[in-house]
């Protein structure tokens, strides 16, 4: 592909003054940076993270076509890039990072918003909107949320054991089967692939959803997906421990089986989408 150097010159000269914005943000905030990267090759909850912001480019480079220019600024991204400063100050202060990553998330948002104008910043939106998944959720809404999936998951597990039946009682979250006692640890919570397939939930609904209510029924339902898909992931383990060896529970396969549960919840996300898409046509013809 043939740049235009001509072209970016003149981009680069109109847009001066966001660009300047958006490296002094970037220069400002190296060490939250350099922590965000850090979480991400520490925590395989978030290693997704790397991607993101490529993605985003992306995702902002595929609409470039579509801006119209000259655009009046908007004041609304003006207020935004405050509201982000004051959370970003309040975070740094309070050694919250989980407040001053969502907050130089708002003031990039508040700067293009401001540069672009609201009609062109409408087209645009979500690529800055895909930057909050890179962000970890906090710590205590990520172990206050765990417990409560492990016991569900456990739950359902065992009525479900119970219903073809096998001899099964529960504990809190260990299953206690005859010959073995299944925990549903906190990475079999479900949350390490929920945050994942959100994402990329989003990603595919805004990409290949129409309209406005089918992509945001789409990535809610990549909550109750995820969920359900671990449950089966749990329940299956559970029965081959029994049926077959414990082994199985403890292997290399239960870890590949991770991987497949989330790549089924993936396939899932898209047949519903499909699904969706199908029903929409059928009720508008």
């Amino acid at each position: 592909m043939r740049v235009d150097k001509e072209l970016v010159l003149k981009n680069i000269r109109t847009h001066r003054y966001p660009y300047l914005l958006v490296a002094l943000l970037v220069v400002l905030n190296i060490p939250v940076l350099t922590s965000l990267i850090s979480d991400w090759m520490r925590d395989g909850n978030y290693s997704h993270g790397f991607f993101i912001i490529p993605i985003s480019i992306w995702l902002f480079y595929r609409e470039r076509q579509h801006l119209v220019f000259p655009a009046k600024n908007s004041g609304w991204g003006m207020a935004l890039v405050v509201v982000g400063a004051i959370g970003m100050i309040l975070g740094i202060a309070a050694g919250e990072y989980f407040t001053t990553r969502v907050s130089m998330v708002l003031v990039l948002s508040g700067i293009a918003w401001y540069d672009l104008g609201s009609s062109n910043f409408r087209k645009v939106w979500f690529a800055f909107f895909f930057l909050l998944f890179m962000i970890p959720i906090p710590s205590i809404i990520y172990y206050a949320a765990t417990l409560p999936m492990q016991l569900l998951s456990s739950k359902v597990t065992v009525g479900l054991l119970k219903i073809i039946g096998m001899p099964v009682a529960r504990n809190g979250n260990i299953i206690m089967l005859p010959n073995y006692s299944l925990e549903v640890a906190e990475a079999c919570s479900g949350l390490r692939s929920l945050v994942t397939l959100m994402a990329l939930g989003a990603l595919y609904a805004y990409l290949k959803m129409p309209g406005r209510t089918l992509p945001v029924i789409l990535f809610a339902a990549t909550v109750p997906i995820a969920i359900v898909t671990n449950i089966f992931r749990i329940f299956v383990t559970a029965v081959g421990a029994y049926a077959i060896s414990k082994d199985l529970a403890e292997s290399f396969l239960h870890e590949l089986s991770g991987l497949l549960v989330f790549i089924t919840a993936l396939i899932l996300v898209i047949i519903l989408g499909a699904l969706l898409v199908w029903i929409r046509k059928r009720l508008q013809s």
